[in-house]
């Protein structure tokens, strides 16, 4: 792979031309030029909370770093903040964690990446969400593995279909990624469903990773971790962490949980790339999981009233299906009446309504039909979207 610059060429290694990247990203770069140029934009494209972190855990971090931890810390996390994660994640889900399972990264990125790298050889299967986090598909093609999307079909209000997984099963399966709350659906699977998959995989050895970052941004209903059904905890990494429920995306604290012989191998993952995640942090990690728990509940009953504003308001556009989402922050308008590529349509929505989101596209091939809007934004500035998607639309038939 080369990449020309000026008279001489970049020689890069050929896994680079494997590996993606995160349209929202690339899209909030655009929305931020197109802002610097003088147009007005309304991002709805980035997955981030709009809600300041709350002062307590501010305070903590603060007091840590008036208190010294500023140093080097062991690369698996401060034992302090495992021992709290394992207390915290154990209780949610009725389990019992031990710290020795439990790896703190710089967010959760790393968990996927080094679940991947540690369990995934080239040719081996990994079947993933598709639609589904881009992210997933980018690691499994960086390190050789074969793609094996398994769909999300809106009829199901975006549940697994476990039959279509078990039928995808092979000898050469190695991994399964679940991710629940969704991203971009919103969809959450039902308890059923994943009991059923869960009997399905007794006995085989194929390992399950549970990306479960939105777990406490439900609002129907109550989260179903596979951890919980026999036989899967030694074989399941969730993933988790703390940008998404505490409002502390910039902060980049997230957690694996995993049996403690794979731990080891992620923790050693984690000394050759990252040495270890800032100390000052985890100890606001741990006053966010001990401390007072106001902030998540008045961040997931406001996102409840933004979703449902934006269903209501994008169920009434022309051409729009909009289902209600039962987690997360997303919603995965179904946009097929319209008659018009997702993509194109996104970038007409960015460049001439001034609306920033994302096309389904973005999350595999199967989301082609749909955009994704983050309702991480004001209900006054929903609905200003709404208006401008709406007339941009009706100029625009």
């Amino acid at each position: 792979m080369t990449i020309p610059v000026g008279e001489k060429k970049l020689r890069l290694a050929e896994r680079m031309s494997r590996l993606g990247t995160e349209s929202a990203f690339e899209v909030l770069v655009r929305a931020r030029e197109l802002e610097a140029r003088g147009k007005q934009i309304i991002h709805l494209e980035i997955g981030e909370p709009d809600f300041p972190t709350a002062p307590h855990i501010i305070e903590a971090a603060a007091r840590a770093l008036r208190d010294g931890w500023t140093h080097y810390g062991p690369p698996a996390g401060l034992p302090q903040l495992r021992e709290a994660i394992a207390e915290d994640a154990g209780r949610r889900r009725g389990l019992r964690i031990d710290p020795a399972e439990v790896v703190v990264t710089p967010g959760g990125k790393p968990i996927m990446f080094f679940t991947i790298l540690a369990l995934v050889n080239r040719d081996d299967e990994v079947l993933y969400p598709n639609p589904g986090f881009p992210i997933y598909e980018s690691m499994i093609n960086f390190v050789g593995g074969r793609l094996v999307p398994y769909a999300l079909p809106e009829e199901r209000e975006f549940d697994v279909d476990v039959g279509e997984i078990i039928d995808k099963l092979t000898d050469r399966t190695r991994l399964i990624i679940l991710n629940s709350p969704q991203n971009p659906t919103g969809g959450v699977l039902s308890p059923a469903s994943v009991a059923s998959l869960a009997q399905a995989l007794a006995g085989r050895d194929v390992f399950v990773l549970s990306d479960e970052i939105y777990n406490r941004l439900i609002y129907e209903g109550e989260h179903a971790s596979i951890t919980q059904f026999p036989g899967m905890k030694e074989r399941t990494i969730i993933l988790d962490g703390f940008s998404k429920t505490y409002a502390m995306t910039g902060w980049r604290l997230g957690y694996g949980i995993m049996r403690p012989d794979l731990a080891g191998q992620v923790a050693r993952l984690m000394t050759n790339s990252n040495s270890c995640t800032a100390a000052f942090t985890q100890i606001a990690g741990i006053e966010a999981l001990r401390g007072d728990q106001t902030c998540v509940d008045q961040i997931r009953e406001e996102f409840r009233r933004r979703r449902g504003v934006i269903v209501e308001g994008l169920n009434r556009i022309p051409g729009f299906r909009c289902p209600m989402p039962h987690g997360a922050f997303y919603v995965f308008p179904n946009i097929s009446a319209t008659g018009r590529d997702s993509r194109v349509l996104a970038d007409a929505l960015l460049n001439e309504a001034g609306v920033a989101g994302l096309s389904g596209t973005a999350f595999g091939s199967w989301g082609e039909g749909y955009l994704r809007f983050s309702f991480a934004n004001s209900v006054e500035n929903i609905q200003k979207a709404l208006e401008q998607v709406e007339n941009w639309l009706t100029k625009n038939p």
